[in-house]
């Protein structure tokens, strides 16, 4: 409850700050702070900045994970609360200004979160050669810029798996935000694991083209539900949240459905009686790890990090014994220990 409460607490002075500013930009940071070191000595607090993409800070996905992995960050290392913030972009023309406002403002780090921020950071990194930037989900080749991309097929195999042993009708659906390689991969292992484990089971796709449109994500899910899906895997972001409140809605008249959340634990916000089981991936833990090397001295410039199963960046979420059956998770086990070994090779594009 702690966390949540931190987590609303600065997510509501953000917010303030951003709407002060017109709803691009916050006051200014304020001047670095000082905390009391391990042995009691004062030292210089790191300040961490994070640029959400349009999908907003409170998408109960990939911008929301990567702030709470900040503000845990912030917590364990005992800093002011103003070493971290955030910046929302309600389109991609604020990506550069919010970016450039940290870096300017001599932020120790910062972070652009989503693949469609990479072109955009990557401009900055150039212009600020001094500066330090740090990417999820896109590869931006500069000496200044650590990236982070996650193989979400490997986890949305495993979703498929579940999704096919689970599937009452024979028919699942995907939900994609925009069509771009990190959607891509969620998609083509979500089929890959659908197909390995159950052939004669048929995949619905539809890509809504957005990360922020419930309506669009509700009025899909409901074409997709009226196809014979009974269940949604959804890899769109907030638009997501309209695939959930569809599936809520025909819960409530007695419908079988059910939809895979994505990112985060989705059961967390939508509840276990729709949310079958969620693809989680560590942006948190992500964000987190880059942020605490950057504290030591120790960022990594110009490198790529991947993470998928065999380094625990993705997987299903540990709520998923609530609705899945034992023997489809001993399943979904042994695919996941094949993946590992290199035994099987998840497609992905």
């Amino acid at each position: 409850m702690k966390k949540v409460l931190s987590v609303l607490s600065v997510a509501t002075l953000s917010l303030s700050l951003v709407l002060a500013g017109c709803g691009s930009k916050p006051e200014a940071p304020q001047p670095q702070g000082q905390t009391g070191g391990a042995e009691g000595g004062a030292k210089t607090a790191v300040k961490i900045g994070m640029v959400t993409d349009v999908g907003g800070v409170n998408d109960n996905s990939f911008n929301q994970s990567a702030w709470e992995g900040l503000q845990k960050f912030q917590a364990d290392m005992n800093l002011p609360k103003d070493s971290v913030n955030y910046l929302q972009s309600t389109s991609d023309a604020e990506y550069v200004p919010n970016l450039t406002q940290f870096v300017k403002d001599k932020w120790d780090l910062t972070w652009g979160i989503g693949f469609l921020m990479g072109d955009h950071l990557k401009k900055v990194a150039d212009e600020n050669k001094d500066a330090k930037l740090a990417i999820i989900d896109a590869e931006v080749d500069a000496p200044n810029v650590e990236s982070v991309l996650f193989k979400e097929h490997e986890g949305s195999f495993l979703a498929g798996v579940v999704a096919a042993k689970m599937s009452k009708t024979k028919t699942v659906g995907f939900v994609g935000g925009v069509e771009i390689p990190v959607i891509k991969r969620f998609e083509v292992g979500f089929e890959a694991g659908v197909k390995a484990a159950d052939p004669s089971v048929k995949v619905i796709k539809v890509y809504t083209g957005a990360f922020d449109k419930p309506d669009l994500g509700k009025s899909t899910a409901s074409q997709m539900y009226g196809q014979g899906a009974d269940i949604i895997f959804h890899a769109s972001g907030g638009t997501g949240d309209g695939v959930f409140n569809e599936a809520k809605d025909r819960k409530a008249k007695g419908e079988n459905v059910w939809v895979i959340g994505v990112d985060k634990d989705q059961s967390l916000t939508f509840g276990d009686e729709i949310t079958l089981t969620s693809m989680v991936k560590r942006v948190d833990e992500a964000v987190y790890r880059v942020s605490k090397d950057l504290s030591e001295g120790k960022f990594e410039g110009g490198k790529i990090k991947w993470l998928g199963l065999a380094e625990d960046g993705v997987g299903l979420a540990s709520t998923s014994t609530k609705n899945v059956p034992e023997d489809v998770l001993k399943l979904v086990d042994e695919y996941k220990q094949k993946i590992v070994k290199g035994e099987i090779q998840v497609p992905d594009k």
